[in-house]
């Protein structure tokens, strides 16, 4: 299978558990508006987020698929199973005394990590306990579906791995659809929608078990053991769960700020979803693909073959991204309206979660960006690098965050995260060509200023193209045509795009074509 296939096999997934996601917040919008239950429900939830990004994806999309794909290499089928269960064992055992320890603290914790701005509701404070308590499992759940999907990724099997996420969202709207359907107040749908993160991680947990036992390994418990590979494991994945949690851990600091405003939480999370669609479909399809393809790549010898790996998904990185950040910025009024305003989501909202999104929007390509640049340090066993310039961004978003937040409220808080993502790339890509790991192309560089100059040719048509759809776009319009009009623009958009970018050099239909038909060397 080829790189664009591989990309586009993930992307096509992760596309489908977006749209889901979608789904679940425009339900949850209508339910919960930005009101306290939503700040609550969001602030319970983003912790089991942050420990599953430190210490489950982050750690071993970087970690362990080296690892495992080596074990392959050398001691075939059998040496992987038998490293593999050596890992879930420590890793069962270190995620059950993690989840008793951080339930026994889960008061000390909201009121200090998670939500301090709470502290002056103590009926808010005492929910989200509860809440974070019921949901704090899932870690355990989303750590070893994790590992299992590394093995599956390793294994070129991206399919079910991909696919996971998207029984989250389908719980989770099974049970905002039941809470809206009885009528039920805002407290008792976060009930139900924390009890549906539960349900939901053994569901995934199912999923990508019973994809590897198809990809014909079958995993056993072990008793934990610290092997030679476990300990290399492990300092490889400590500074790689740091690192693979930038995003999570700046939202955390964005959140204990944001607590000190009602409705910012909720608000911050309402326009993460939007913007978390092309991070998710670009950004997460390069990782998972392009991470195992180095590996393979370096471990044959095949120097040449990884430049050109990495090169190429930068080039499709910036071609999908550049005209994606100029869409969110200028259309970003009409795409919060028009998914989320009804309800208890009044227009006010709508104002607030758009100007955040269009802020997110400058910051997407370099977000995007840091998974086809990670994946650089990662092949090569260096974990170390990566996490240095990741606590030099969190620095950063979190002196931002603190001095912006004053001035300009939930604002100051995304432009910190979108600095800080930025800051990050600029750091890979030049320790990356400083190194020699990445070749500088002139090419790459030429092609990348053509994107730029079709994404202002597509910026230009759609601000025209808005002063005659804004009639449509109204508050007041009906939705039907609402949809319509944002449908029409986004088709403007693509069309104006792709046929710049392919008509003046910036992108080559021929290249992609090859790309696509392109067999991996073995």
């Amino acid at each position: 299978m080829s790189l664009v296939r591989k990309f586009a096999t993930v992307g096509g997934a992760t596309l489908g558990s977006r749209i889901f996601g979608f789904a679940r917040e425009t339900f949850m919008a209508a339910a919960l508006g930005t009101g306290p239950m939503a700040d609550v429900f969001y602030a319970a939830f983003r912790f089991p987020n942050l420990f599953r990004r430190l210490f489950a994806e982050g750690a071993f999309n970087a970690a362990f698929v080296p690892l495992f794909s080596k074990e392959i290499e050398a001691n075939g089928v059998e040496g992987a199973k038998r490293f593999s269960e050596e890992v879930f064992g420590v890793l069962f055992s270190a995620l059950m005394i993690i989840t008793i320890g951080m339930e026994l603290m889960m008061p000390w914790l909201v009121e200090w990590i998670i939500a301090p701005g709470f502290a002056d509701d103590p009926e808010k404070t005492a929910i989200t306990i509860r809440l974070a308590a019921v949901m704090f499992p899932y870690l355990m759940c989303m750590s070893l579906t994790a590992m299992l999907s590394g093995m599956l990724n390793s294994l070129h099997h991206f399919f079910a791995a991909a696919i996971a996420p998207v029984f989250l969202n389908v719980v989770m709207i099974g049970a905002l659809f039941y809470g809206l359907w009885i009528h039920a107040d805002p407290l008792t749908i976060a009930w139900y929608l924390s009890w549906s993160v539960l349900a939901a991680g053994l569901l995934q947990l199912a999923v990508v078990y019973a994809g590897v036992r198809h990809a014909g390994i079958n995993i056993g418990f072990r008793r934990p053991k610290m092997t030679p590979n476990v300990k290399r494991l492990l300092v490889l994945a400590v500074p790689a769960a740091v690192t693979g949690g930038i995003t999570q851990i700046n939202q955390i600091i964005g959140q204990a700020i944001a607590s000190g405003k009602e409705g910012a939480i909720a608000a911050l999370q309402y326009a993460d979803r939007i913007y978390q669609l092309p991070l998710g479909v670009v950004g997460v399809a390069v990782g998972v693909v392009l991470l195992p393809e180095l590996a393979r790549a370096l471990k044959g010898g095949h120097l040449k073959e990884a430049a050109n790996t990495q090169n190429r998904s930068i080039e499709f990185v910036l071609f999908l991204t550049l005209p994606a950040a100029a869409g969110l910025w200028i259309l970003s009024d009409a795409i919060i309206r028009v998914l989320y305003e009804r309800g208890a989501f009044s227009a006010e909202n709508t104002s607030v979660v758009a100007s955040i999104l269009a802020i997110y929007g400058i910051g997407l390509p370099g977000f995007v960006l840091i998974k086809a640049l990670q994946p650089g340090f990662y092949a090569r066993e260096d974990t170390r690098t990566p996490m240095r310039f990741t606590m030099l961004s969190v620095v950063i978003n979190s002196g931002l965050a603190i001095s912006l937040f004053p001035l300009i409220a939930e604002r100051g808080i995304a432009t910190a995260e979108a600095a800080a993502g930025w800051t990050n790339t600029v750091l890979l890509f030049s320790t990356l060509v400083w190194r020699g790991h990445l070749t500088w192309e002139w090419a790459l560089a030429k092609r990348t200023a053509l994107l730029l100059v079709s994404t202002g040719i597509m910026s230009a048509a759609l601000i025209f193209a808005l002063r005659y759809a804004g009639v449509w776009l109204t508050p007041n319009a009906l939705l039907i045509h609402q949809v319509a009009a944002l449908a029409c623009l986004l088709v403007l958009a693509m069309a104006v795009y792709f046929a710049c970018a392919f008509l003046i050099g910036g992108a080559d239909i021929g290249m992609i074509r090859r790309n696509v038909q392109r067999k991996p060397k073995t």
